[in-house]
């Protein structure tokens, strides 16, 4: 939730964080109008209630016709605090409802547009050049299949289509990928978490999940509960409700969890192999700052997601996410996508968001300041291994004989293991 006191003062910074990200200006009037019904309403009803308290004295020492008139004014004055009151209600529930509808107010700088209006801000690493070393292309589920690594076949008879099963050396990889990114975490000072992938709706609507981009989310209606695709949604939840002490400096997560994501809306797109699938597992960085150091903060995780990269040796780009490409939730976002040799493009890995003060504004999550008052604190979030990077890594490292190179920073938790060979059936 956006913060009502800059929507008063700064209304047309709000208006115009809507049009960079193709949103409706009119709800920030909308809202507006909500706000000032809401503090007319509440004026009129505080004026009454001290009426109506001066009123219950003169009656207690009134007598006769004075009386009698002081009662019928009391009476009306009741009528009118209870109308009032519930005016106030009512305007105070529109302005909630409205401000729900309002996303954060983008940062400065964020490009405007859509998912194909962002900046590269750098190029990492080197693209291989294929054909002088004699290497034919091939896709990652080619390369899995022959390293007995991904079977998507029997993933779709099991569960249906974007389903996959990871065997042999592919679950030994995605565990290699899933470990270093916890030992890493742990090294930058991260509390690793095992979270829960079912929450409340609370929680999922507290993070920004139930929004614009609600249908990509799997619901169990007999249990009222949502299937989380990211373990953001849980670790944003940890602390609802309380009051910390960042006095020490930001308090850091690293979930992993399983993921699930319905991809609604992506019919025909990456359809072969498990570049986007129903189900995945993911270590995810999150972190609860004070405001004033989440710019900072959000600079932090992008250098740790790219020291994962560098460990998996895999040439990537850094692209500055555009408005309308955010997410309701984030006023920045940075993504790493790596080099996919065998559809020539770029492919997202990470991402790192700067969700300011807005989730936990919605989630009652405040610090203490040095000054014994309280405020919302900032949140921020950030891949650092999922089950895609199995994509590059295959595709990047894979060699003529149809082998794939284990990269270094790998191999100790493959006990060793310096390539993947193909495996005979």
């Amino acid at each position: 939730m956006i913060d009502l006191r800059q929507l008063r003062d700064q209304p047309d910074v709000v208006r115009a964080s809507q049009r960079a990200r193709g949103d409706d200006p009119a709800l920030v009037d909308a809202a507006l109008e909500a706000d000032s019904r809401r503090r007319a309403a509440l004026t009129d009803f505080e004026g009454l209630r001290a009426e109506q308290k001066a009123l219950g004295k003169q009656v207690a020492g009134a007598q006769g016709e004075e009386k009698a008139a002081l009662l019928v004014r009391t009476k009306q004055l009741a009528q009118d605090v209870k109308a009032r009151g519930a005016e106030a209600d009512a305007a105070a529930a529109a302005l909630d409802e409205t401000l729900w509808r309002i996303p954060n107010v983008v940062g400065d700088g964020v490009p405007v547009g859509g998912e194909d209006d962002f900046v590269v801000l750098r190029e990492e690493g080197r693209r291989r050049d294929f054909a002088a070393e004699g290497v034919t292309v091939r896709d990652h589920l080619e390369i899995g299949e022959a390293l007995g690594a991904i079977d998507t076949e029997r993933g779709a008879k099991v569960s249906g289509s974007r389903f996959y099963f990871l065997t042999g050396i592919g679950a030994r990889l995605e565990l290699a990928i899933l470990n270093a990114a916890v030992d890493q975490a742990v090294a930058a000072g991260f509390t690793p978490m095992i979270t829960p992938t079912l929450v409340k709706p609370e929680v999922m609507a507290g993070t920004g999940f139930l929004g614009a981009h609600a249908d990509e989310v799997y619901r169990l209606e007999a249990d009222d509960l949502y299937l989380t695709g990211t373990s953001e949604v849980a670790l944003a939840g940890y602390h609802a409700g309380e009051i910390l002490d960042l006095a020490a400096g930001p308090r850091r997560y690293a979930g992993w969890s399983a993921c699930y994501r319905r991809e609604a809306g992506s019919y025909g797109k990456d359809t072969r192999g498990i570049i986007r699938v129903h189900q995945f597992h993911k270590v995810e960085m999150f972190s609860y700052c004070r405001e004033e150091d989440a710019e900072t903060e959000h600079r932090r995780l992008l250098a740790w997601e790219e020291e994962m990269l560098t460990r998996a040796e895999l040439p990537y780009r850094v692209i500055d996410t555009a408005a309308g490409d955010l997410g309701s939730s984030a006023a920045r976002k940075f993504d790493c996508e790596a080099w996919l040799p065998s559809q020539e493009r770029y492919l997202e890995l990470t991402s790192t968001s700067n969700c300011t003060t807005f989730q936990a504004r919605r989630l009652g999550t405040r610090e203490r300041t040095a000054s014994g008052e309280t405020r919302p604190v900032a949140t921020l979030n950030g891949t650092l291994g999922t089950t895609r990077w199995i994509v590059a890594i295959l595709e990047n490292h894979q060699q003529a004989d149809g082998s794939v190179r284990v990269p270094e920073g790998l191999r100790g938790y493959l006990g060793g293991l310096e390539v993947l060979e193909p495996v005979t059936r």
